[in-house]
């Protein structure tokens, strides 16, 4: 994601953020959502909807509050920032945000379909945000952010350009 070169990842205020935030926080998801397939498979149904919901909270939180506002973003910040060399460029806090409302749609989907007896849909829908949290926390791709750079470029989502 943050080797993106276009206009759509540089940040168009001024004010980006560490990429490394982002990863950060899809490494604690990623262990979270891992739990919650485990606790979905073992029949633990009433811990795994909890936990899910818990997570669904929480891509919220990201997606309505900003990535900077994320608790996760907030503990990049105080605890894990200040051990780190400055990073190399900074990236828009819009794709890493738009990134928290796919996480929120597909775990929310999840979610609601487990509460109305949907056999899986709990570990199906925690799955697939697992393996998008994985992505990002290792690789550094952010399926959420290239979903994000698509729509852009297709023009369903406009942005504001960098003026130099």
């Amino acid at each position: 994601m943050s080797q993106q070169t276009d206009s759509t990842t540089r940040p168009t205020t001024g004010e980006g953020i560490d990429p490394r935030s982002p990863r950060f926080g899809a490494g604690i998801t990623a262990l979270l959502l891992l739990a919650d397939v485990f606790l979905g498979l073992v029949g633990a149904d009433t811990a795994a909807t909890l936990l899910l919901a818990a997570i669904v909270a929480l891509f919220a939180w990201g997606a309505f509050a900003g990535v900077r506002r994320h608790p996760y973003g907030v503990l990049f910040k105080s605890l894990v920032r200040p051990r780190l060399a400055a990073p190399a460029e900074l990236e828009d806090p819009a794709l890493p945000t738009f990134a928290q409302g796919v996480g929120l749609l597909v775990t929310g989907v999840g979610l609601v379909l487990a509460l109305i007896g949907v056999p899986y849909a709990l570990v199906v829908g925690a799955a697939a945000a697992f393996v998008a949290a994985f992505l990002n926390s290792v690789f550094g791709y952010c399926l959420g952010c290239q979903l994000y750079i698509l729509l852009v470029r297709a023009g369903v989502i406009r942005v504001r350009t960098v003026r130099a």
